[in-house]
């Protein structure tokens, strides 16, 4: 029942994007991994200019660009996500453009973003 590497390639050449799509989401479910964490060693043994970029995008910085209508939701996103005090959460969102998070995982960061959004702030990520 083993299948060679060189035969599941060329099984894999034959179906959709669409279909390797789900069959790489369905793996990384069950394995618990991330098929982009993987990829991103293997793509910068290579040298050249794509390791640094590649390095570069697996950490973000969060950045407010406007609290929006709900200032007030979007205050208690940023001192759960920060720490911050009332008055320092208040204070970081109304100089906003201002980092929320800086350094942080993509994941961590994309995550950050939506509860963000979902309060009613508009971010981005750097």
């Amino acid at each position: 029942m083993a299948t060679s590497t060189a035969d599941w390639i060329e099984e894999l050449k034959g179906i959709t994007v669409l279909e390797l799509s789900e069959r790489i989401k369905a793996l990384e479910e069950e394995f618990g991994v991330s098929a982009a964490a993987v990829a991103a060693p293997a793509a910068g043994g290579g040298g050249g200019d794509a390791a640094p970029a590649e390095e570069a995008s697996t950490t973000v910085d969060v950045v407010l660009t406007g609290a929006g209508d709900k200032k007030i939701a979007v205050i208690k996103v940023v001192r759960a996500a920060t720490g911050l005090g009332l008055k320092e959460a208040k204070a970081l969102v109304d100089e906003a453009p201002k980092a929320i998070k800086e350094g942080i995982e993509r994941e961590e960061g994309e995550k950050l973003k939506a509860e963000l959004e979902e309060a009613g702030g508009s971010v981005e990520l750097k």
